[in-house]
């Protein structure tokens, strides 16, 4: 049973508790407090409190009072960390259409409203009003994909980085472990608290460290010739062609694995944006999963649910970074495209603490990363990797340099279900199934196909075809959809053969950048010959700094600088996403109609004939 102080304190008398008269780091988060190592705060607050901090956790401050969910722990000795949490908050609250969302999935009883549009700009604010000489540390997600002039959906406009609004001096992009580790050993001599740790010293000392961004007025200091110069933000709104290009730069940037300082002039400012560090190795991400968690919400918390909890508590994730590059996908800018995966001890052992926890009925709910059968792969020559900027390692076609071996995953599998403390463990994140359609088995694809459907899947596996027509798929940097296909009948052959019944879910999207209605149309009739009538589908939301979104609001592919068609308004989107339900009755005049409209009776024939 955990006692109070095995949870980093929430509150001044769980400080106290401590023997803590002050803290060195108060850390405000848009989510709940659950200490678990999918959480952004628990995971963060943790890496910290090994560097010897004192850290507390303000989770979903009250930001509409007098405001004393940010005062209670006074001046921290070193700094305000600010996260929005797991999510970016707009994408959090509003649906494709900009409607208000009624459920927060990361709030007790999934209640909406317990934190602010733009989070992050929010928090700061006030910290900064409040304390105006304290520095502020931001990171997550939220920030991540917003560090260079990236096009905001909800304002429909081109803003500039968040450093500007938020007047935090310092953010951490992408997984923030090592960065907070290598910031906080710059600022030992100050973590008494007896020398002020003052703004200015405070960016001096940690200014350099790789992967993090700052503002300077002061261009000669940022060495701007071994540097890379982007298109100001004053040219961007200008400009959406050099708008494009920036993002080409950025994005190549980000998939090298030893990347450039990026800078952006905006206004009399110059936002610096230091490289990335290299992915986390074996023994680095095993530590942090070795940390302290409870995996249990704050206590704070009891008789409430909240839901993102209920979904990963018995779930553990093996690797991080994915490789497939996927044009609407956020995950490789933010946690990058080389993979980083745990050791067989490290995820054993974390699924023994998980058999200690008195609800756990012996069911391992998922054993996955961004996606699952990525497990410790990697580029068989890394000097190959060293100077690649591919976005994808898998598209158009999968690299030959890539070393895409499944037994480690398929032994890992089995070495979970041996344990005695476990019935059974499911594979809940979804899989790239255009990696397991070779007919040269070197690589057990066909081995672990089996592997999954016979023993892992739940009566349903999630895939992701997202679409049907090759020039989509293409702007997607997705497989031709005959793969799918062959995927499909491998999947079907294998639960024929041992008489089950698993059901396959595939993921689609509408209103993607070079998407027609027609294309819908098509998709339609395609999923219709193969017996498919789609749950898992979804309007494209544009997510600031990933291809299609640059796609959306410029118009145009960043790397062929060919104009890309783009459906914007509520009608046009409504139009492509009626498409994805011809099946339904209430749909099947307006689809009539349309079609007529558009002068393909071709199609209604076959939809409806």
């Amino acid at each position: 049973m955990y006692q109070l102080t095995d949870f980093l304190p929430t509150t001044v008398k769980e400080a106290q508790l401590r023997g803590w008269d002050n803290v060195d780091v108060a850390l405000f988060s848009g989510d709940a407090y659950i200490d678990h190592p999918a959480f952004a705060n628990a995971m963060v607050g943790r890496v910290m409190e090994r560097q010897g901090l004192r850290v507390a956790v303000v989770p979903q401050p009250n930001w509409k009072d007098d405001l004393r969910d940010f005062r209670k722990f006074g001046k921290p000795n070193l700094f305000f960390a600010v996260s929005a949490g797991n999510m970016d908050s707009m994408v959090n609250h509003y649906t494709a259409n900009r409607r208000l969302r009624s459920e927060d999935a990361y709030t007790p009883d999934g209640r909406a409203g317990a934190r602010p549009d733009r989070t992050t700009i929010v928090y700061c604010k006030i910290l900064k009003k409040l304390f105006p000489d304290t520095p502020i540390l931001i990171g997550g997600i939220e920030v991540s994909m917003r560090r260079f002039s990236h096009y905001d959906y909800w304002d429909n406009k081109l803003t500039a980085s968040i450093l500007i609004e938020s007047g935090a001096d310092l953010a951490v992009y992408g997984m923030g472990e090592k960065p907070i580790a290598e910031i906080i050993s710059k600022l030992n001599p100050y973590k008494s608290g007896k020398t002020p740790l003052a703004t200015e010293i405070f960016l001096e000392k940690t200014k350099n460290i790789n992967q993090t961004f700052y503002l300077n007025s002061n261009p000669a200091s940022s060495n701007l010739k071994s540097d890379i110069l982007l298109f100001s933000h004053e040219e961007c709104l200008r400009s959406k062609q050099k708008q494009a290009d920036n993002f080409r730069i950025i994005e190549e940037n980000s998939n090298s694995l030893v990347g450039k300082t990026l800078v952006q002039q905006t206004g009399s400012q110059y936002i610096i944006v230091n490289p990335p560090f290299l992915p986390l190795t074996e023994s680095e991400l095993d530590a942090i999963y070795d940390l302290p968690f409870t995996r249990l919400p704050h206590p704070k918390y009891r008789d409430k649910i909240i839901p993102a909890y209920q979904m990963i508590k018995h779930s553990v994730n093996i690797h991080r970074g994915c490789f497939g590059g996927c044009a609407f996908c956020t995950i490789s800018t933010h946690q990058g495209k080389f993979i980083s995966s745990r050791s067989e001890k490290s995820i054993l052992k974390e699924i023994k603490k998980i058999a200690q926890m008195p609800d756990f009925k012996g069911y391992v709910s998922d054993l996955g990363g961004p996606s699952a059968n990525m497990y410790k792969m990697s580029g068989k020559n890394a000097d190959i990797c060293s100077k690649c900027k591919r976005a994808s390692c898998i598209f158009p076609k999968i690299c030959p340099n890539l070393n895409a071996n499944l037994l480690p995953l398929i032994e890992l599998y089995r070495k979970v279900d041996a344990m005695k403390e476990v019935k059974k463990s499911f594979i809940g994140s979804g899989i790239r199934y255009d990696m397991l359609l070779s007919s040269d088995n070197s690589n057990h694809q066909r081995e672990y196909l089996a592997e999954v459907i016979t023993k892992h899947v739940s009566g349903r596996l999630k895939v992701a075809p997202e679409h049907t027509e090759m020039h989509v798929l293409k702007t997607m940097r997705k497989p031709e959809f005959a793969n799918f296909e062959k995927f499909k009948h491998l999947f079907d052959r294998i639960n024929s053969e041992n008489r089950l019944q698993q059901q396959l879910v595939p993921y689609f999207i509408s209103s993607h950048p070079a998407c027609r209605p027609e294309d819908m149309a098509e998709l339609a009739v395609k999923t219709k010959n193969i017996d498919l009538h789609l749950e898992q589908v979804q309007d494209f939301t544009p997510t600031p700094m990933t291809l299609a979104t640059e796609m959306y609001y410029t118009g145009i592919d960043p790397y062929s600088h060919k104009n890309v068609f783009v459906a914007k308004t509520k009608d046009e989107k409504l139009a492509q996403r009626q498409f994805f339900f011809w099946y339904k009755k209430e749909y099947k005049n307006q689809i009539i109609n349309y079609l007529r409209k558009i002068k393909r009776g071709d199609l209604i024939k076959k939809l409806f004939e």
